[in-house]
């Protein structure tokens, strides 16, 4: 059967193809990349002609395994590029050991050209080591942002699903890349063109970088009381300085003991025990993700002592914070 397919007619900028530059770091999400990579070969067949090229590349120039364990064949080392292409470095499982100092310097380098540069998944870690996102607005995966939060106060993190800021581009991981792809490709080639490599991909519903990545906490465990949600909403935002459940009730409008109520009714817990969950769950994303010392992370969690906080950690999870340090086996993993 004879191939039947829809042709998209494009306008260029220039005749030239956009060239693309993948640099796969060591156990690279595999989802992130082949969501951008695919979305420009679709890109092409449905201009019927090339208007994308890329490459692979990454420290050393010859293979590199993706965190499912996949080895992929570099076309090359981390050389000189022309300021016109663009890079996309893409990060995964441990994206900090992965972040070498040779990577950081390359980078820095092809920045002072000019060149746009993104960081699929957790590569966003890679590209503000590198100092790129100083100043600028990014994102990265929701698993990650405290850890980030924590460790780049220069850069302005988001929850967006992707983000573009001048010259830099990041992404949340996952099907985001599509997104950004879709991005792209519409500022380059025009919205039909977008759309038609969106239906190719059965991808449905475009989003934007005003689209979050993940559904707020009182929207994901269903709570639908608005003074409740809005209560839990305050709790995430105040972590290093918890707010006592009285002034919470108050700036609710609310008595301590219907707030009380409505904590028990909703989520079967007091308020004071909601709270020290959230806390020790940033606790713990910051002892499995982060060098911070076990003194750092409790006092950015709301915890005024050490010995405070590892008798609570150690109620909650059954191991200590110097224990929890000691048998993590990878950071800024997704």
């Amino acid at each position: 059967m004879q191939e039947q397919r829809q042709v998209v007619t494009v306008d260029a900028r220039t005749d030239k193809p956009v060239s693309f530059v993948f640099v796969l770091l060591d156990k690279f999400s595999l989802l992130s990349f082949a969501s951008a990579l695919d979305s420009l070969r679709i890109a092409n067949r449905m201009a019927d002609r090339t208007i994308y090229t890329w490459t692979l590349a990454g420290e050393g120039g010859e293979t590199v395994s993706c965190s499912s364990g996949t080895t992929f064949k570099l076309d090359s080392d981390l050389g000189e590029l022309q300021r016109d292409q663009v890079i996309m470095v893409c990060g995964g499982v441990d994206v900090q050991a992965a972040t070498t100092k040779r990577v950081l310097n390359w980078l820095r380098r092809e920045a002072r050209k000019g060149l746009k540069i993104g960081g699929l998944c957790t590569a966003a870690y890679t590209l503000a080591k590198a100092g790129l996102l100083d100043g600028k607005r990014a994102t990265i995966h929701w698993e990650n942002s405290d850890s980030f939060a924590e460790e780049f106060d220069s850069v302005e993190l988001t929850k967006s699903v992707f983000l573009i800021d001048g010259n830099r581009m990041t992404t949340a991981g996952g099907t985001s890349s599509i997104d950004l792809m879709l991005k792209l490709i519409a500022d380059d080639f025009g919205e039909d063109l977008a759309n038609a490599v969106a239906d190719q991909m059965i991808y449905s519903s475009i989003r934007t970088d005003q689209d979050t990545q993940r559904l707020s906490t009182p929207t994901r465990i269903g709570v639908r009381h608005p003074k409740l949600s809005q209560v839990i909403l305050m709790m995430e935002k105040n972590i290093e300085e918890p707010i006592s459940p009285s002034i919470l009730a108050k700036d609710v409008g609310m008595s301590t003991r219907q707030l009380e109520r409505l904590f028990r009714r909703y989520l079967s817990r007091s308020p004071k025990r909601y709270y020290m969950e959230l806390r020790l769950h940033k606790a713990r994303n910051l002892l499995m993700q982060t060098d911070m010392s076990v003194i750092n992370v409790a006092l950015a969690c709301g915890f005024a002592s050490p010995s405070h906080f590892s008798k609570c950690y150690r109620a909650h999870y059954n191991t200590t914070p110097y224990r929890e340090r000691g048998t993590q086996s990878g950071r800024l993993s997704v």
